[in-house]
């Protein structure tokens, strides 16, 4: 936003660092100052960006959850506030004798069913609002909106237009439009098919076509002459186009998340009202939904949120009092009340704030306003002493040990496919051991791991160009499907080693297992006794027959190792014979 802009706004002159200090106590950041022409020249080289506008430029970093401070309408707004110089507007919605009406029909249920409308009468743009305007609706769209897939808003001269107004839903080739002239669009009328023909070239309408293409009915909004007024969430129409001009703007906001339409056409009115001839005035439009049941668009109300003193202070670090809380709330623009037992606090929380979502989004904004600065460093009244977890711990101690025996770390993917993980090794997927991934972007990485073994024979078979004997290890975690969990599923750290060269090396193999076990103070008996270990001969799919060994540690299963089978092998392309050893470690805790 224009630094002088924003200082005439805010009513005051600061220098950087004051200001910067202003948005760190509102707890937003100064991200950077510019000019547009030294953009131009970080872009195209110095001296390049002749004639380009030198005016100051402020770039603030804002949190996501703060659609209303997207527009220097809404910063300098909250900032004023903030400061004490205004206070918080007062948002009235009128709904006239005989509103404007939009109809939804059945047939949006196909593919967007919600829109939500409101009206902002009697406005007065400069060509600096006016492009405030325009820039809030892109930032919208593309964070809160979610690129378009959650909300599309579209903006309609309201004196170009008459209403009742239609949402429905179209085949393409139902419904003939004239699209926004701009880009590579031209001046014509087109049907859907045309329209999207034209939009393909678009470089930047194009990227929100898959929103629609692949729907056998396209969502249009028309007037009472059937004139189609926007094809959201693409593109709105030359004929009902806005300007700096415009006196009375009608809004509509589509959508496939109703409550996200709410807080998107809430943040339009909220930030633009202050144009109109009676500020912060909106007018509402009544929506019919397709079952015939009705509501009033925008509701622009407030909330009711309580929350404890004590709460607040403990949370934050702090010991105020109800009446300094009602005061720093204030700052916030959120007015409160004591409550009845003088406990609490009744805040009241605007339509723009709808990251407030539970007692602790007060907390947060009380520690704000009072000041993180002012908020007194204190030791914790806690007597403990932080440390690593027994299981980080001992899994250092083993990676130290296996490194020292010449052994190489290796760090593979938690995800990986079901081919690698079952069908390579020679094994069954029967549903009851792996956590799957919905809708996986990759046949890579369609499930969690349930061994490190396929990770490393992966990295074996990458490794193919380099000579051998090849000695790696993982220490690290898989994930196994568990009805005992509350989540359904557990981590189970595991140590994982493989040796492949021009023999299996299986003696080296079993001098790591006894190794590991010498480390823990397990010793070999042929027993189930506590801290004792035996091997017992096993047959695994994934194992050459009778070279399979199964660990046991006090009668309870830990693991296996032995020589890799030749099938398994080659479907991992691994020329040189393998042996592994892969145990869970939770056990020596």
């Amino acid at each position: 936003m224009n630094r002088d802009d924003l200082y005439r706004r805010l009513g005051k002159n600061y220098t950087d660092a004051e200001f910067e200090d202003l948005c760190f106590d509102y707890g937003i950041e100064l991200d950077e100052i510019t000019s547009e022409k030294e953009m131009q020249e970080a872009e195209q080289g110095k001296g390049k960006a002749e004639g380009a506008d030198e005016s100051v430029i402020f770039k603030i970093d804002i949190p996501a959850n703060r659609p209303d401070l997207l527009c220097i309408e809404g910063i300098a707004r909250a900032l004023k506030v903030f400061i004490g110089k205004e206070n918080r507007p007062e948002f009235q919605v009128v709904v006239p004798a005989s509103p404007l009406v939009m109809r939804i029909r059945p047939e949006t249920g196909m593919i967007r069913p919600h829109v939500v409308c409101a009206v902002l009468r009697n406005i007065t743009f400069t060509p600096e609002s006016y492009q405030s305007f325009i820039d809030l609706q892109t930032r919208l769209h593309q964070n809160t909106c979610r690129r378009r897939t959650l909300v599309a808003i579209g903006t309609h001269d309201l004196d170009s237009i008459t209403g009742p107004f239609e949402y429905n839903a179209k085949p393409l080739a139902n419904f003939n439009f004239v699209p926004l002239q701009g880009g590579a669009r031209e001046n014509r009328n087109v049907n859907g098919h045309g329209l999207f023909e034209m939009l393909e070239k678009d470089r930047e309408l194009s990227k929100f076509l898959h929103l629609v293409k692949d729907s056998p009915v396209c969502p249009v909004i028309t007037d009472s002459t059937g004139e189609v007024l926007s094809v959201p969430p693409i593109i709105n129409g030359e004929y009902s186009k806005i300007s700096i001009d415009t006196k009375n703007v009608f809004i509509e906001c589509t959508a496939t998340d109703l409550n996200r339409a709410h807080i998107v056409i809430n943040t339009m009115c909220a930030m633009f009202g202050e144009y109109t001839a009676k500020p912060f005035e909106v007018e509402a439009v009544q929506v019919i939904r397709a079952d015939g049941s009705s509501f009033m668009s925008p509701y622009m109300g407030e909330i009711n949120v309580e929350v404890g003193v004590d709460y607040v202070n403990k949370a934050v670090g702090i010991n105020i009092d109800i009446d300094r809380m009602i005061k720093v709330l204030g700052k916030m623009q959120m007015p409160a009340v004591a409550t009845k037992d003088g406990q609490g606090l009744t805040v009241q929380v605007p339509c723009t704030r709808s990251d407030v979502l539970h007692k602790c989004d007060i907390m947060e904004d009380i520690a704000i306003a009072y000041g993180f600065n002012n908020i007194k460093r204190t030791v914790p009244p806690v007597v403990t002493v932080g440390k690593q977890q027994p299981i980080n711990h001992l899994s250092d101690l083993i990676r130290n040990e296996m490194a020292q025996a010449g052994y190489t770390e290796i760090l593979t993917f938690g995800l990986g496919s079901e081919q690698e993980q079952f069908d390579h090794m020679q094994l069954q997927n029967k549903g009851d051991l792996a956590v799957v991934v919905g809708n996986p972007a990759s046949c890579d990485f369609e499930m969690v791991r349930v061994s490190l073994l396929p990770g490393l024979l992966k990295t074996l078979k990458s490794s193919s160009a380099l000579p051998p004997p090849f000695k790696l290890f993982e220490c690290s975690d898989v994930v196994l499907l568990d009805n005992k969990e509350d989540v359904g599923a557990r981590n189970e750290r595991r140590l994982c080693s493989v040796y492949s060269g021009l023999s299996s090396g299986f003696e080296l193999t079993h001098g790591v297992v006894d190794r590991v076990m010498l480390l823990n103070r397990i010793q070999r008996a042929n027993t189930d006794a506590p801290n004792t270990y035996k091997i017992v001969n096993a047959q695994h799919p994934s194992y050459f027959p009778g070279r399979c060994g199964e660990i046991f540690v006090g009668g309870k299963y830990i693991g296996r190792f032995g020589i890799i089978h030749p099938a398994t092998l080659e479907a991992f392309d691994i020329k040189y014979p393998v042996s592994a050893m892969e145990i869970c470690i939770e056990g020596f805790l």
